[in-house]
């Protein structure tokens, strides 16, 4: 490895430890059912993006508030002693990637099959600090 790459990496896996984020994987859900839960909370302070999620009518709701839930214990670990309320964490980022496809068949008419798509999908949800990153752009300007 060359001394540029290792120093982007380097970089890259400390920019990593300050941020807190939570992974789902082949999420059984299609992706487009998934994007449209991701989209109401996207933004939105921690807390409230709970609320929204508990009683959201949706089904994908409910594992995104687990993820966002995951997310906020990472946050815990690495900041004992800070109550979340008093951290202004909101949902920084949420992307919603698709995964693997099942192919099924299912039986028609006249000895013909039509293939049925059992998507599925992957979720990053990053969590930010307002406070920290009204700092962070003050220095740079």
């Amino acid at each position: 490895m060359g001394t540029r790459k290792r120093n982007t990496a380097e970089a890259r896996k400390e920019a990593k430890k300050t941020q807190y984020f939570a992974k789902l994987n082949n999420c059984p859900t299609s992706p487009r059912k998934m994007r449209l839960v991701a989209g109401m909370v996207r933004g939105m302070e921690a807390e409230k993006a709970l609320y929204v999620l508990k009683y959201a009518p949706q089904e994908a709701s409910e594992r995104v508030r687990k993820l966002l839930l995951s997310a906020i214990s990472n946050w815990q670990q690495k900041n004992e002693g800070v109550r979340m309320e008093n951290a202004n964490l909101y949902v920084k980022e949420i992307m919603v990637d698709s995964g693997r496809v099942l192919k099924r068949m299912r039986p028609a008419p006249r000895g013909m099959g039509h293939r049925i798509l059992k998507r599925s999908n992957h979720v990053t949800l990053i969590l930010g600090n307002k406070i920290e990153e009204t700092v962070e752009d003050s220095k740079t300007k």
